[in-house]
This record gives structure tokens, sequence and C-alpha cells, in this order.
């Protein structure tokens, strides 16, 4: 890594410390700067703007929960409907972890939904990409029907965006939001099996999600 990534890492690093103690709102780059050894000035060759550090902050996070998301979609030897609820399963709960962890960090969350709208939209796209290999493949094994497989995974992210957040839409706690993530994978899933498919894919639709 070179000198200037590295300084780029450390401020990540020093921001996402004092932004879990005090908050996004109280965060200044100045104190951000003050926390790497850095002058105010400095911070600014490396990010033009406060929202720009957060945004960096979830692109980091963003790109290692994808990794781990499309390993799963990757799993040949499961069915493709086990996949999609291993999917959005475990997106929901490791986010819920997270913010409940950090409650702070939620803020980061609001701002950038708030004023940086095309980076949801870039991670949604991004994801829509392993979802809708996923589809293809249980199209190929005869579980789905065949359809258009990038519009279908759009939609589920749509029918499930309040569970990519969960603290952002609601205070449930996580068994409650698990349960209705529950019923709305059974009514997507069911709206997508093939005929021929769908009484033993509705039997494997109640196998409990890991």
């Amino acid at each position: 890594m070179d000198e200037k990534n590295a300084t780029r890492d450390r401020i990540l690093h020093a921001a996402m410390n004092r932004i879990k103690h005090y908050g996004y709102g109280k965060t200044t780059m100045a104190e951000i700067a003050a926390d790497c050894d850095m002058s105010p000035g400095n911070i600014y060759r490396f990010f033009e703007a406060k929202i720009d550090i957060a945004e960096a902050m979830a692109r980091n996070h963003y790109e290692e929960e994808r990794a781990e998301l499309a390993a799963i979609a990757r799993k040949k030897d499961w069915p493709a409907d086990k996949r999609i609820r291993e999917i959005f399963f475990k997106r929901m709960r490791d986010s819920y972890c997270m913010f409940e962890e950090n409650a702070k960090i939620l803020e980061v969350a609001e701002v950038l939904t708030r004023e940086r709208p095309m980076f949801s939209n870039e991670q949604m796209a991004l994801e829509r990409v392993f979802l809708g290999a996923v589809l293809e493949d249980g199209e190929k094994a005869g579980l789905f029907a065949a359809g258009d497989h990038t519009f279908t995974a759009e939609m589920m992210q749509s029918a499930t965006m309040k569970f990519s957040v969960p603290q952002l839409f609601s205070k449930l706690t996580l068994p409650k939001l698990e349960r209705e993530l529950e019923g709305v994978l059974n009514l997507l899933l069911n709206g997508l099996y093939a005929r021929s498919a769908e009484a033993p894919a509705k039997a494997r639709s109640k196998e409990s999600v890991s």
C-alpha cells in the first residue's frame, strides 16, 4: 500500500472511531484531522467534504458485505430459493446487529440516503448482478418459471427495502423483523416457482435459515 492510500485509510479509521463515539453531526473535519495528527487543510487533499468520508466508509463496508453475499449466491450445491433466503436474511441480520452495536453510525446511513441517493442506487445495481444469477440458476433447474431476471431481482429489492437497514424504517426487534422477512420472501418465491416445482418448493420454503 502506498503512502497516499495508507493516509486515506488512516483518515477513514479515525473518522469511524470518532463518529461511533460522537455521531456524524457532531464530528468535524478539523477533529478528524487532529486525530490523524494532520492540519485541517491537509485532510482536504484526500476528501473534499465530510460527506465524502461518509461515502468512503460506507463503500468499504458494502464491498465486504457484497463479497460475502456473492459467495452465498455461488453455492451451486444449494437450491436457488435457499440461496435467495440466505442472502436476504444475512443482509438484514448483519445490518441490524451493526447498527445495534454502533447506534451513532446510523446517522451515516441517514445522511447518505438523503444526500447521496446515487450511492445507494449503485450498490443495489451491483447486488442485482448476483441476485439475477441465482434466479437464472433457479430457472435452469426447473425451480423457477422463466422471466426477466434483472427485473425480478429489482422488484425483490424493492419489496425487501425495509430490511436492508431495518433501523431506518422501524423499531421492531430482530425476531419480529425475521418473521416479517420470512413472510415477504414466501410471497415472492411462491410467485416465482414453476408450476411443476410448486409443491416441493413450498416444502423447502419452511426450512430454517441459519
